[in-house]
């Protein structure tokens, strides 16, 4: 594989990663309005805590734990801003 057929295959997980993370995000706004029918906090520590314990007990690398962590951060951080900012518009 050359250079341009490496990045065709970037570029083709990207796409896959944008249409999960839009997905992911709208299951979290479903919690989100789960959360605020039985008004239950939006922050939930017990739970990011078995999220990030799990992808790295599924993680096979190359990219080690920590940094699975960091990244799956952000993606909780930015669902939960979502999910802040719907309950405040509804």
């Amino acid at each position: 594989m050359d250079i341009a057929d490496i990045r065709t295959k970037i570029n083709q997980l990207d796409d896959e990663l944008l249409r999960i993370f839009n997905e992911r995000a709208a299951l979290a706004l479903e919690i989100g309005a789960v959360k605020k029918k039985l008004n239950r906090p939006i922050y939930d520590p017990k739970r990011e805590k078995l999220i990030f314990e799990r992808m790295k007990e599924n993680n096979p690398g190359p990219l080690d734990d920590a940094a699975i962590v960091r990244l799956f951060e952000r993606v909780i951080d930015e669902s939960r801003s979502l999910e802040r900012s719907r309950s405040k518009g509804e």
